[in-house]
């Protein structure tokens, strides 16, 4: 009897041992603006897995870029979630991410959306295409390409909409130039930037697709136009080279590429990249021709142009933003 109850008790230490070592697994989640409320749900959903039992997360969110400087200068992080493939490789080249992150299932993307123009009720300016967005009276609205990913989504699909219909390099950064001329505010994050406009300023506000259906769902009375011409917004995920928590890290992170995750990301106003939810979603999510990736030719991918326009001192933003008084 003595020796039954000796194994019972270890047996009882023991699990109480994994307990409390699968209650201290922690997850600091550093992200950009939009997706706070799917993230909430995709975390209750992970947690109710046996992977994430236990598991408690602390969650940072602000302006893409802001938060990767802030990750690079010390900001805690086990996971980033982002609205641009450059904001992490400014974490690569910072040594805390690893550069194999788009080797990763779906390219390390976790949920798709495209730049939308949200318009004032019935659209009174007849906004639909990008150059309505240069006509005379109209005022703009989108977020500081230096600290908003969103913005530089934006930037990128102005340019290359006029590529697609036949303008040259020269003439399409010409355009950018003058859709800036018609920017009445740059707010530091999309999501602040949907805020000016809700307040009222502008004719029209350049964000995510996401954004607006997620102002919707807060109640806000928003209407958007998907132009012709548009880009697909790719969000990344990937995981600190220094997280204490990388296995736990990691996990989560494939838990937000499951059936689970990616249902959550459809009803919550993003694209999925699972094809086959994607399909389930396609009145809510229309695909078009005239879509574009950051990988087209006439963009040549993050690297390419980060380095040609969102470059600081030489970049072709630094020295329109000059020119237009932004």
């Amino acid at each position: 009897m003595p020796r039954i109850r000796l194994v019972l008790a270890l047996c009882a230490a023991a699990a109480l041992v994994t307990a409390a070592a699968a209650g201290a697994a922690s997850i600091n989640v550093v992200a950009y603006s939009t997706p706070k409320t799917v993230l909430a749900k995709i975390i209750q959903a992970w947690q109710a897995t046996p992977d994430g039992n236990g598991v408690s997360f602390t969650q940072s969110y602000g302006a893409s870029t802001d938060q990767a400087k802030a990750v690079a200068a010390g900001l805690p992080a086990d996971v980033v979630f982002l609205s641009t493939g450059d904001d992490v490789d400014l974490l690569v080249d910072a040594d805390l991410v690893d550069a194999n992150w788009n080797r990763q299932s779906y390219k390390g993307i976790a949920a798709d959306t495209v730049v939308v123009f949200a318009v004032r009720n019935g659209n009174p300016k007849h906004i639909k295409g990008w150059n309505d967005l240069i006509r005379p009276g109209v005022q703009v609205v989108t977020p500081n390409p230096f600290s908003s990913g969103s913005a530089k989504w934006n930037v990128l699909a102005g340019y290359d909409a006029q590529r697609r219909v036949g303008k040259t390099d020269k003439q399409a950064v010409a355009y950018v130039q003058q859709l800036f001329s018609h920017v009445v505010s740059q707010d530091t994050s999309g999501r602040n930037a949907t805020n000016t406009f809700l307040a009222g300023k502008g004719d029209v506000l350049l964000t995510y697709e996401s954004e607006a259906l997620a102002s919707r769902a807060a109640g806000q009375d928003i209407q958007y136009v998907i132009p012709r011409q548009t880009m697909l917004i790719e969000l990344p995920i990937a995981v600190l080279k220094s997280s204490s928590n990388k296995e736990a890290a990691q996990k989560f992170i494939r838990f937000t590429k499951s059936d689970t995750a990616q249902e959550l990301f459809a009803q919550n106003g993003f694209r999925p990249v699972n094809p086959a939810i994607l399909k389930k979603y396609a009145s809510k999510y229309p695909t078009r021709p005239g879509i574009f990736t950051i990988d087209d030719k006439t963009i040549g991918g993050w690297r390419a142009a980060d380095k040609r326009w969102f470059d600081p001192n030489n970049g072709l933003m630094a020295g329109i933003e000059k020119t237009v008084g932004g």
